[in-house]
């Protein structure tokens, strides 16, 4: 499948959403980088846009954001900071799921999938969202960014009382684009190895994720898996 083909099986609520930015000249640039490239990308270009196709804009309680996906063999399929099963636990993985049972007093999980938070409303959303195998964060600046920054203003912009986790300076860069007065913005540090002291451990994101999807009467999120 190429990027086109792609894009043509979008979940057609978010491309009534992002129809402009698709229909931009930084989307045509990003195709067509795309379409050039004779390297492995990650993930795979059917599952690029996973999260989109999993959840309608409509039933999205919280935004997860991260940087790209991750670039070895079988991880990355268009979730962030999701594995495929069976995978081996990346270190920002492993990270987030010790803060996840500090948290919540649950279990650590062992499979790294997150589709089961998707299902239940979570938009695991990269800044970027293909990245050449091997090499991280080797897609920035290829016109990705153009197009998250639409999603999160069209989440912004249309969903109501939606909680935004912000892990990381990248992240955090987008907080602009997200009406504050009308969602919950969570942000701290990257729970990568490099920076999970600077401020992740302890944060409690899933406890107050879901303190405040009940005071706005929403059913939290079932975070063990």
């Amino acid at each position: 499948m190429d990027i086109a083909s792609a894009v043509d099986t979008l979940n057609p609520k978010w491309k009534v959403l992002l129809s402009q930015e698709l229909k931009s000249q930084s989307f045509k640039d990003l195709q067509t980088f795309l379409s050039q490239q004779r390297e492995t990308i990650y993930p795979s270009i059917d599952n690029v846009f996973n999260t989109y196709n999993l959840l309608d804009p409509e039933d999205i309680k919280v935004v997860i954001l991260g940087q790209d996906p991750y670039h070895d063999v079988d991880q990355a399929h268009g979730l962030a900071f999701s594995v495929e099963n069976v995978q081996k636990l990346p270190p920002s993985l492993k990270n987030i799921f010790k803060e996840l049972a500090d948290d919540l007093n649950v279990d650590i999980p062992t499979n790294g999938n997150l589709v089961a938070w998707v299902k239940q409303g979570v938009f695991l959303l990269n800044a970027v969202l293909t990245v050449k195998a091997h090499e991280a964060n080797s897609h920035k600046g290829r016109g990705w960014e153009n197009f998250t920054d639409a999603t999160i203003k069209a989440i912004s912009e249309n969903c109501e009382n939606v909680v935004f986790i912000l892990w990381g300076g990248s992240a955090q860069k987008k907080a602009s684009l997200i009406n504050s007065k009308k969602h919950f913005v969570l942000s701290s540090a990257h729970p990568s190895p490099l920076s999970v002291y600077r401020g992740f451990w302890k944060s409690r994101p899933f406890s107050q994720t879901n303190d405040y999807l009940i005071s706005h009467h929403k059913k939290p999120i079932e975070w063990a898996l």
